[in-house]
């Protein structure tokens, strides 16, 4: 692993910078080097030679994403995960959990800090929950990019997000306000409390509506929980209506608005009430048709789970990550960095008029 090997070069630098310190003047009295400047002249030559034996090539590096769970939108980031592989030549692959929760995803970072890969990229079910995990990977010299986990970007070498949460978040608000006309009562669905860009968007949303939409109303104090399943949503979605139902709009912070759209058409509602959801084209294209769903939102997820591995990647080859730096995936080809967290600028909206437009 190439981690070890530059392991052993700051190694061998620490010890010729401690020789260093007491050099003494030669004895030949013709020869006016002092042994200082001669084993500072001797580390230099010996440690550059060393470096230039680092391989650059991504064949030698091994890297893996952990996804959140099996599911049409991570289908998708492992589409571009491949394509990365095939333009590259990087050893990366992809590893789905059984069951879409942080125990499993630390069950798979377990396993692989045995393997001794050089670079572990997860998308977190419950981002806290893995953070004595990721530590133990890093202090094992492994390299951890995480995506949609901003609040422990501390914690990790790199966060790779599609955009600020919080301008995303207000996407969902503009638009369902649009399609509500300003005015009547909402529900905010996430796929589950635990899942920080979800909260981040919901929390987004919800205060930009009470700043700026007086006559729209929130039903509950918190978002309702989907679980990040179309069947989830849709009986989430039945449990509101039997509550509220004069409600007139809902928007879903994880990709199962679908699941919404299914229970209004149930009871004649589609249309009626609107449904603003994360959703992949292809998840929402039908919905989006026949109109019970008003308007959709994503960043590609193949071009996330791309830049998040190729980051990986740099990171874990010593070249790094700048703000600037191109992570060769569309959204992510001048990356902005605050602290620990790569920004890209990819988001996609879509509606009945544009759908077609998109092919994933």
């Amino acid at each position: 692993m190439k981690k070890k090997l530059v392991s052993v070069i700051l190694s061998v630098t620490m010890i010729a910078t401690l020789l260093v310190g007491c050099g003494t003047k030669t004895a030949d009295a013709g020869d006016t080097t002092t042994t200082t400047e001669k084993a500072e002249t001797t580390e230099a030559a010996d440690t550059a030679e060393s470096t230039e034996n680092v391989s650059a090539d991504p064949a030698d590096y091994k890297v893996v994403m952990i996804v959140k769970q099996s599911d049409s939108w991570f289908d998708d980031m492992a589409t571009g995960i491949d394509q990365l592989k095939k333009d590259t030549g990087l050893n990366v692959s992809v590893q789905v959990p059984e069951t879409g929760d942080a125990a499993s995803q630390i069950s798979i970072m377990e396993d692989l800090i045995a393997q001794d890969v050089d670079a572990i990229c997860v998308v977190p079910n419950d981002p806290n929950a893995l953070v004595p995990t990721i530590q133990k990977a890093r202090d094992a010299g492994i390299v951890v990019v995480t995506h949609e986990a901003p609040g422990t970007a501390d914690s990790v070498d790199l966060d790779i997000e599609a955009f600020v949460n919080e301008s995303f978040g207000q996407l969902f608000a503009e638009n369902l306000a649009k399609a509500m006309d300003g005015k009547g009562k909402y529900a905010g669905f996430v796929g589950g409390l635990t899942m920080e860009t979800h909260m981040a968007w919901y929390e987004a949303a919800v205060k930009y509506l009470e700043e700026n939409y007086p006559d729209m109303e929130n039903v509950a104090t918190e978002p309702y929980e989907d679980g990040n399943s179309v069947e989830g949503a849709h009986d989430k979605a039945l449990e509101v209506l039997k509550a509220y139902p004069d409600i007139a709009g809902f928007f879903d912070c994880s990709a199962q608005g679908g699941g919404i759209c299914e229970a209004l058409q149930e009871n004649d509602l589609a249309g009626t009430v609107k449904v603003v959801s994360l959703a992949l084209p292809s998840m929402s294209s039908t919905y989006l048709k026949d109109g019970s769903m008003s308007h959709g939102l994503c960043w590609r997820p193949a071009d996330a789970g791309y830049a998040a591995c190729y980051a990986a990647y740099l990171i874990a080859s010593g070249q790094g990550v700048e703000t600037g730096t191109d992570l060769k995936a569309t959204g992510y080809d001048s990356v902005e960095l605050e602290g620990n967290i790569g920004y890209g600028n990819a988001p996609l909206e879509f509606t009945a008029d544009n759908i077609d437009d998109y092919n994933f």
